[in-house]
C-alpha cells in the first residue's frame, strides 16, 4: 500500500561517506578527464588584486588524530571586502578571483592548503565591520553535517577585538581557536590554523 504523502518522514542524515574526494576532487585522486582540474583548486589568475597569502592547516578528530579524508572549502571576499556573488549589491568583486576554494586533505598528512588574497573588511548585518576572515565548510567520513567556522588572522589584533562575531564569545580563551597565527614560509605570508573536532581544543563551529 502506497504511504500517504502527509506521513512521510525525514530520511535519516549519512555522513559524507569515504567516497567525497572522488565525487568532488576526481583529478586529486587520480580519476582525470572528468574535468580539465578539480572545482576550487585554483582561487587566483596573475591579474588577482591584494596580497597574496596561504592557509594551510589539518583536521584533527577527538583524539588528536589528523583525519585523511577530510575536504575543506573557503569561502571569502576579495581584497577590497566584496564577494563573487550574484547578492552582492554593494559594488562589482575582482572578476579575476574566484573568492572560492576546494582542498582535499594530503593523503599522508591531512593538510589542506589554499594559495589566495588577504580578504577585505566585510559589514555585519548591522553595518558594523567585521574583521577580515575566511569561511570554510568541512566535510569527512564520520561527519553527518558539514562543519562551519571561520578563521581570522593574527595580525589584525585590532580589527579582531572589535570584530561583532569575536566579541560575542562568552569563553575568551575559545577565541584563539579560530585566530591563525602569521608566519612566513617560502617567502609567502602564510597563516597555519588546525580543525579540532573534539577535545580541549575543540574548534569554534557556527549554526549556519
Amino acid at each position: 500500500m502506497v504511504q500517504s504523502l502527509d506521513r512521510l518522514k525525514e530520511s535519516a542524515s549519512q555522513t559524507a561517506g569515504p567516497y567525497v574526494h572522488i565525487g568532488c576532487t576526481p583529478n586529486y585522486c587520480g580519476i582525470e578527464g572528468v574535468y580539465p582540474q578539480d572545482l576550487g583548486r585554483t582561487m587566483l589568475t596573475p591579474q588577482t588584486k591584494g596580497q597574496r597569502i596561504r592557509i594551510v592547516g589539518r583536521v584533527f578528530d577527538g583524539v588528536g588524530t589528523p583525519l585523511k579524508d577530510a575536504m575543506v572549502e573557503l569561502w571569502q571576499a576579495d581584497a577590497a571586502g566584496l564577494y563573487n556573488s550574484p547578492q552582492e549589491t554593494r559594488g562589482k568583486a575582482d572578476p579575476s578571483f574566484t573568492g572560492f576554494g576546494r582542498s582535499a586533505g594530503d593523503m599522508a598528512t591531512g593538510e589542506f592548503v589554499f594559495d589566495t588574497v588577504k580578504p577585505g573588511t566585510v559589514p555585519f548585518k548591522d553595518g558594523r565591520p567585521q574583521a577580515p576572515h575566511v569561511t570554510l565548510w568541512i566535510v569527512a567520513r564520520g561527519i553527518n553535517i558539514g562543519l562551519h567556522t571561520r578563521i581570522y588572522f593574527g595580525d589584525e589584533a585590532a580589527a579582531n577585538e572589535a570584530d561583532p562575531i569575536l566579541s560575542r564569545i562568552e569563553h575568551r580563551s575559545r577565541v584563539e581557536t579560530l585566530v591563525a597565527p602569521r608566519t612566513t614560509e617560502e617567502g609567502v605570508p602564510t597563516y597555519r590554523h588546525d580543525i579540532f573536532l573534539q577535545g580541549e581544543r575543540e574548534t569554534i563551529f557556527f549554526d549556519i
